[in-house]
């Protein structure tokens, strides 16, 4: 099917906004990715895409065959979902995303038992702390910690996630420890942030009502480990979930801080399109991961 992979990476492509980025979103080097547009280009015989040194964009005849195209690509999919369920043997590729500390400590680990139950089938994961774009980024399946908003995916929650604000005991003789809300705007806090990042604030659990607080610090990183390290180390106060920093908690290098106005719980869940889930394969590892992390989690 030589002319539908060269759809594919036609539309990922115009969606990554580089034939790198397309190609690699792919498993394809960006001198295959780009053999596959001029054959494209060349069966159609018109200019797709406006190449410039510093930009890549597609041409009016380019948009206008990308729409269609991924209709194409689209209804494809679809199909196969839909006879997907009448056989015994999954096979093809899930797509899924994970925050870096959960999806290393959780959902990584299960993959390999996944696979071997369905060998015909494998697990493409990739691993941010930044807000991925499900639809736009290909993915089949995202599992977040956090607070959704609303949109038309749907979510299947696996636990609620309570969270606490901790520092290392060093970090608070230096300081001192925060004996009210107010106070954390004299200290350094640590933030997870990355383009249109949520977390300029802190939002807390108060006798009367959320509490937003506006924070801010010497250090910010797009890694929740990281902010993890900078707490251990002692440069400043971190927000995060309980199971996160659970062992650093009960060892003592870690303090909680204020637990009379923790923040708001996040939720821990996978989101993902609703038709996706008519793919027995995408259904059926959504199931495995939910089921063997709420037996790793605490409830």
């Amino acid at each position: 099917m030589p002319y539908i992979e060269s759809l594919r990476v036609f539309v990922r492509v115009v969606e990554r906004g580089s034939i790198t980025a397309g190609g690699r979103d792919l498993r394809l080097t960006p001198a295959v990715a780009s053999n596959r547009i001029k054959e494209l280009e060349q069966r159609l015989d018109v200019r797709l895409f406006n190449r410039t040194t510093r930009k890549l964009s597609p041409t009016d005849v380019g948009q206008a065959f990308y729409e269609h195209a991924r209709n194409v690509l689209q209804s494809l999919e679809d199909a196969e979902a839909a006879i997907s369920g009448y056989s015994d043997r999954p096979r093809g590729a899930v797509r899924v995303t994970a925050p870096l500390g959960v999806g290393k400590r959780f959902i990584a680990p299960l993959i390999p038992q996944f696979v071997e139950q369905y060998p015909d089938v494998s697990v493409r994961l990739r691993l941010s702390d930044r807000k991925v774009d499900i639809l736009d980024d290909g993915m089949d399946a995202a599992f977040i910690v956090g607070r959704p908003a609303d949109s038309n995916l749907k979510l299947r929650k696996i636990i609620d996630c309570p969270r606490v604000l901790c520092a290392a005991p060093a970090y608070l003789e230096r300081r001192g420890t925060p004996e009210t809300a107010a106070a954390l705007a004299r200290h350094n806090c640590l933030l997870l942030r990355y383009p249109r990042s949520p977390e300029y604030f802190w939002t807390l659990a108060g006798a009367e009502g959320p509490l937003k607080l506006e924070v801010s610090g010497s250090y910010d990183s797009d890694d929740g480990d990281v902010l993890t390290g900078w707490a251990l180390d002692g440069r400043g106060i971190v927000n995060k979930p309980r199971f996160d920093i659970a062992d650093h908690l009960d060892s003592g290098a870690l303090v909680e801080i204020l637990p009379e106005t923790p923040p708001l719980p996040s939720v821990f869940g996978c989101l993902y399109p609703h038709r996706r889930l008519q793919d027995s394969k995408v259904r059926l590892f959504i199931d495995f991961i939910v089921e063997h992390t709420r037996r790793a989690l605490p409830g």
